[in-house]
């Protein structure tokens, strides 16, 4: 694998590579990790590379790996930069000839996303999209108890994710993190809404197992020098009729990343916490509640829930194994070619296009008189 992005003093590039390396289904081989030609080398340094595998930019790399042998040349490029530079490498790298796992969102705007899905599209490369969340053992638990009828006919769906390191104007105290996020031009429409807001819509569609058809949405900005939203709060419309209600803000001073999700259905309900990914409450309606916990070789667990754990019960596995779990799923579909461009059980383009077209709803919306906007995603 090759990186762009993720040079040395970012988080998400280290915990990629962390992730990826978990389960030692990839090498690292090459990176364009900075603009900044010292942490550049730097970093590749660091990583053990060598200087002539250290690209100053990702065109370069693309060029020159794909000229290099096969069992040299990396295999699948990782993309971990701002968003706005997403949908243009990928392309690159897909008409190079090499497999794609990029940072969410997939691009800027919906209109950017399909055409870059068109690209997809002509070759046989995967691809894949960084929804870690998605990655944890026990939200396939929840998906698999909504399917098997655990909680009976699902009529409600609550989620939220609340961050609190935006409260201050840490962009004016110079948090490189913060300035790119509200600049339209690099992060796109949405604020809080892009960079979290869809971690939360993602969750809420995989577990419930079944699409938002519309919302009803209310953006804030509540830190007066910023362009983009930092706060909101969506009404929301399932395809099969179940209501639910969204939160996701980055402004709930003192909160670090309590996302969570619950699903009520007219049996019963579940409760997933991401804070405490071990445990998966079921609450049912005649019954004491209980709390399922992960662990190898729990009976009581599904086996796409089984699948994805490492440790026996009692040894918390988090955030990086989550991740680990999308990177050793694009591993197998890379060594186990099949038809099309995803990789089973890897959030790809599809995923990309849901999470484009709610942004794109909830900003409509909130900007317009309608009540309810339709969520129409493109194909």
């Amino acid at each position: 694998m090759g990186f762009v992005g993720g040079g040395q003093g970012a988080f998400i590039g280290r915990a990629h590579r962390q992730a990826a390396g978990l389960d030692g289904c990839f090498e690292l081989v090459c990176g364009a990790f900075s603009r900044d030609a010292r942490n550049n080398q730097d970093t590749g340094a660091a990583l053990g590379l060598p200087g002539s595998r250290c690209y100053t930019d990702w065109q370069q790399m693309l060029e020159v790996e794909r000229g290099l042998p096969a069992d040299q040349r990396m295999e699948l490029l990782i993309i971990v930069t701002p968003n706005h530079l997403h949908a243009p490498i990928a392309s690159e790298a897909l008409k190079a000839g090499f497999h794609v796992f990029s940072e969410k969102p997939a691009a800027l705007s919906l209109a950017e996303l399909l055409a870059l899905k068109q690209v997809l599209q002509s070759g046989d490369r995967l691809y894949g999209l960084a929804h870690t969340y998605l990655g944890y053992p026990m939200v396939w638990q929840a998906r698999q108890m909504v399917r098997d009828g655990v909680i009976g006919t699902l009529r409600k769906v609550l989620v939220e994710y609340p961050q609190g390191w935006l409260s201050e104007d840490v962009a004016g105290q110079g948090n490189k993190q913060a300035t790119w996020r509200d600049q339209p031009e690099q992060s796109g429409l949405g604020g809080c809404i892009g960079d979290i807001g869809t971690h939360a819509f993602s969750l809420a569609e995989f577990v419930a197992d079944q699409p938002v058809s519309h919302l009803c949405a209310m953006l804030n900005t509540h830190v007066a020098s910023r362009q983009l939203d930092d706060d909101a709060a969506m009404l929301l419309k399932m395809a099969d009729g179940a209501s639910g209600v969204l939160i996701a803000s980055q402004v709930c001073a003192g909160e670090e990343n309590p996302l969570k999700i619950r699903v009520y259905g007219d049996r019963g309900g579940l409760e997933w916490r991401q804070e405490e990914p071990s445990s998966l409450i079921h609450r049912a309606l005649d019954q004491p509640m209980r709390v399922l916990r992960s662990g190898v070789g729990q009976p009581w667990l599904c086996a796409d829930a089984s699948r994805r754990m490492r440790l026996p019960a009692g040894h918390p596995e988090g955030y990086l194994e989550a991740m680990a779990n999308l990177y050793g799923d694009f591993a197998w579909a890379i060594r186990n070619p099949g038809e099309g461009n995803a990789a089973p059980g890897v959030p790809g383009v599809d995923v990309g296009l849901r999470g484009m077209a709610f942004i794109e709803a909830a900003v409509a919306n909130h900007r317009g008189d309608s009540k309810w906007t339709a969520l129409v995603c493109p194909e």
